[in-house]
């Protein structure tokens, strides 16, 4: 099996909603023969039930399991669709392959699946283990609808995604730039193409956003090849069928089809290689708040407090990480990834621009630049003390009345209500 055939079968089985609940199925069909035989052997006779009292018991169970099942994917639906407007579409994925809603879905399906097993068994004699068995699934799943019910209306909350979001994307930044600055300076080895012209261009079989690569295998096939492989385009970039995906550079030509099977290209973005991806649904989230139709600056400073968390931890590590080596420390792959000031410009142009005339939006940004400028290393100010000119600009233009302005140039941690940690920095770009 292929990187690839990997990739896409990991990616199907931890995103697709029906997966557990069919497991469940399967499960329940296995178990009732075992469970039967069981009750044989072990002349179970606890509950001592009669045929009609039995028969009563779990066909009363049985509805009531099947009305949580439609119940649940009504409350899904109704879910994603909320969600779809009221955040972002982005969201949607990750509502129904989130695990709890796999599981629930996976353990009322197996107990629905199982009772109409038992329920078919129970005739002059009562099957009494299975009857059981299907009473204490019943109260298993009775407890996992409410806890689904209360876990989704926390869940879905705009802090719970956008937190859930940070948390992921505070993952793959460690994961993607795991050097600290601290422990090397930028730019001795930022990623520049290969001198020269290539051996030879592999142009892409279909087209789609690149969702992630096998750079372990492309070095390996760099090695083989006794060359230099540049992926041309960035994790996250989209690639119409024909454009270039990978430049050979010296060695050997490669097999293109086994370049195509160290890239997975799909309809949209995942978080899983692509770091910036992250920011793009939180800033989607705050920009869709600050919306005239919506009108909810306070979900914008939300998303704020995580971007904020973000940038501190991308701004503490060594970003021109795209050169790869091998054991032998020889150059074979060259990848690019984003820089500091394509996450500040993705973090923060599109709040500002959007929540300039909001007090409380202001507050937060200008707040959020003054503390990066003073815990962030000094190579990372310039970025920061242009957007803070902006903000000062943009500010300026949206409030006329002296005093409504002088409250926008504030920050405060709050948005509106908190205090000014440090004073504002001069907005000189050096």
């Amino acid at each position: 099996m292929t990187w690839l055939q990997r990739y896409r079968l990991r990616a199907f089985l931890g995103s697709s909603l029906w997966v557990v609940p069919v497991f469940g199925l399967a499960l329940a069909l296995v178990t009732a023969p075992l469970v039967r035989r069981l009750d044989a052997v072990t002349g179970w006779t606890l509950f001592g039930f009669a045929p009609e009292g039995a028969r009563a018991v779990v066909v009363g169970l049985v509805g009531s399991v099947f009305t949580f099942v439609v119940f649940v994917f009504s409350i899904l639906l109704v879910a994603v669709q909320i969600a779809s407007a009221n955040l972002t579409p982005r969201v949607i994925a990750t509502i129904l392959a989130h695990r709890p809603v796999r599981v629930c879905l996976g353990l009322m399906v197996f107990t629905f699946i199982y009772g109409l097993a038992v329920l078919g068994r129970i005739d002059a004699t009562v099957p009494q283990l299975p009857v059981a068995a299907v009473i204490a699934a019943s109260l298993s799943s009775l407890v996992a609808f409410l806890y689904l019910i209360d876990h989704l209306g926390r869940r879905l909350r705009p802090v719970s995604v956008v937190s859930e979001m940070a948390r992921s994307g505070a993952q793959v930044i460690e994961s993607i730039y795991p050097q600290l600055l601290a422990e090397s300076p930028e730019g001795a080895d930022r990623p520049t193409p290969p001198e020269g012209e290539p051996r030879q261009v592999v142009p892409s079989p279909e087209g789609g956003v690149v969702l992630a690569v096998d750079v372990p295998g492309l070095v390996a096939a760099a090695r083989a090849a006794d060359g230099v492989i540049e992926l041309v385009p960035q994790v996250g970039d989209f690639v119409a069928r024909g454009d270039p995906l990978f430049r050979v550079f010296g060695g050997r030509s490669l097999d293109e089809g086994t370049l195509h099977q160290s890239i997975a290209l799909g309809a949209e973005r995942t978080i899983e290689q692509d770091p910036a991806f992250p920011f793009r649904i939180i800033v989607d989230i705050a920009s869709k708040a600050l919306s005239p139709a919506i009108n909810d600056p306070t979900t914008a400073v939300l998303a704020l407090d995580q971007i904020h968390h973000l940038l501190r931890k991308v701004g503490i590590r060594k970003l021109d990480t795209g050169l790869l080596r091998d054991r032998d420390g020889r150059l074979r792959l060259v990848y690019r990834t984003p820089d500091w000031e394509d996450f500040v410009e993705l973090a923060l142009t599109e709040i500002r621009h959007f929540g300039a005339s909001s007090i409380q939006v202001a507050r937060r940004l200008r707040a959020l630049l003054v503390d990066l400028i003073v815990v962030l290393p000094p190579e990372r100010h310039a970025a920061l003390r242009s957007e803070l000119g902006q903000l000062q600009r943009a500010v300026a233009r949206a409030f006329e009345d002296p005093e409504d302005r002088a409250r926008a140039e504030c920050s405060d941690s709050q948005g509106i209500g908190g205090h000014e940690r440090h004073a504002a920095p001069a907005l000189s770009t050096e």
